[in-house]
């Protein structure tokens, strides 16, 4: 089906494409850069904990250094349409130096900024809390010894000045946000304790104020993971009042809840509360697995909530999933269009009378139109999309994945 026909048959709904396509144009996803080499990083030491975060697989490509990194996020935005942002770990650092995490310094970051600025990209970052020797414990700002939690405190602090000078340096406030792996295997006989030190922690680490046009504080939750299952420290109810005492964002990670929660359904609860919201749109098959995004019932629930709530102008969408078994550079390219695909089905829905009925309580018309609107032409509403912004799509964009994975197949 052709665009126009497409327009004609969302238009006997009342609903406009054009607008739609122009609102889909303005929004920023965060890209992840631990995609593109499976959580590795660029540090030259490391520890034998990895936080519960583990990518499986051995498929050809991996990137090995910064310069390979850049080069595959480059190809890959030049498969996603619209303009974009970089979410970087802090142990992606790209220096000749080797600074331990609380030694870390903006120059040991220069050139991703460098970078960002030719590609007209926006930055967001994050502290490394994990695969670290002094995260071997599982326990990093929650650890009972001092000299511990003083060690990832600094790097906490380290990490929040570095983003402010990203953001001061590139024009756009950067997202800081802050997920640490504590917890315990079994279950532990005091929970209060460790709260309370990674509470503290928290506060020592954001003592000094940055101007919110460079860089937003966020904090992450999460349910249980890999030698954490019994009890983690920073829980959903943890990072939610202190986002709300201390006015940071609250960061909803999809994969860091039971699979049968429904993620899209806590946005209007937390937007009563907290300002602005930091999501990470992940896929949970059992844990915190980070598969792969589909154009899936999750990912569109999580569309239809920020464009149905009016919440896209505070929400940060950023991506977090890793998968080393299929090409890196096409799990970002799909995952990323799947999350757009599902905001241009969520800003083409006819919200107005849906949201009628449902206050007339006419159930009945609620369901007729929301299961009628599933049989439009989605798609050549989204193939317009990529033609407009100059990308490839359909069995171009499986040529054009095919033939760059070709070319990084040699690397070791």
């Amino acid at each position: 089906m052709s665009y126009d026909s497409a327009k004609a048959a969302f238009a006997d709904w009342g609903v406009d494409t054009e607008v739609a396509l122009a609102k889909l144009a303005e929004i920023s996803i965060s890209v992840h850069c631990w995609q593109g080499d499976d959580v590795v990083g660029f540090e030259k030491k490391s520890g034998s904990s990895g936080g519960g975060i583990q990518a499986t697989g051995n498929h050809p490509g991996r990137a090995r250094t910064p310069d390979e990194l850049r080069a595959d996020l480059e190809f890959s935005y030049s498969m996603i349409p619209g303009n974009h942002r970089l979410n970087l770990h802090a142990c992606y650092l790209d220096t000749d130096q080797n600074p331990d995490r609380d030694e870390i310094e903006f120059n040991h970051f220069a050139p991703w900024v460098d970078w960002a600025k030719d590609q007209g990209l926006g930055l967001d970052f994050n502290p490394t809390f994990f695969a670290h020797e002094k995260a071997d414990d599982n326990l990093t700002l929650s650890h009972p010894d001092q000299g511990i939690r003083d060690f990832w405190i600094e790097h906490g602090k380290r990490s929040r000045n570095i983003a402010a000078q990203m953001g001061a340096a590139l024009g756009s406030s950067v997202v800081n946000n802050v997920w640490v792996p504590d917890g315990y295997k079994d279950t532990p006989v005091d929970r209060f304790a460790p709260r309370k030190r990674l509470e503290q922690s928290l506060d020592a680490m954001m003592t000094t104020s940055h101007d919110k046009a460079q860089m937003l504080d966020a904090v992450e939750s999460k349910l249980f993971g890999i030698g954490v299952e019994a009890c983690t420290v920073g829980s959903h109810e943890f990072y939610m009042g202190y986002a709300i005492r201390n006015e940071t964002l609250l960061c909803l990670d999809m994969g860091h809840f039971h699979p049968t929660e429904n993620v899209a359904d806590k946005l209007s609860s937390v937007a009563l509360s907290i300002d602005e919201i930091l999501l990470h749109v992940s896929r949970p098959m059992r844990w915190d697995s980070d598969h792969v995004i589909l154009l899936d019932d999750s990912i569109l629930q999580m569309a239809q909530e920020l464009v149905s709530a009016d919440l896209l102008g505070r929400t940060h969408i950023g991506l977090d999933f890793f998968d080393a078994t299929i090409s890196r550079t096409a799990a970002w390219v799909i995952g990323t269009r799947n999350m757009q695909k599902a905001l241009l089905r969520a800003l083409i829905a006819p919200w107005q009378q849906l949201k009628l009925a449902e206050n007339n309580l006419d159930y009945t018309l609620r369901l007729v139109v929301t299961e009628e609107f599933k049989d439009l032409p989605y798609g050549a509403v989204w193939a317009e999309f990529c033609e407009r912004m100059g990308v490839a799509s359909g069995k171009s964009l499986a040529a054009e994945l095919a033939q760059y994975q070709s070319t990084v197949e040699g690397r070791g």
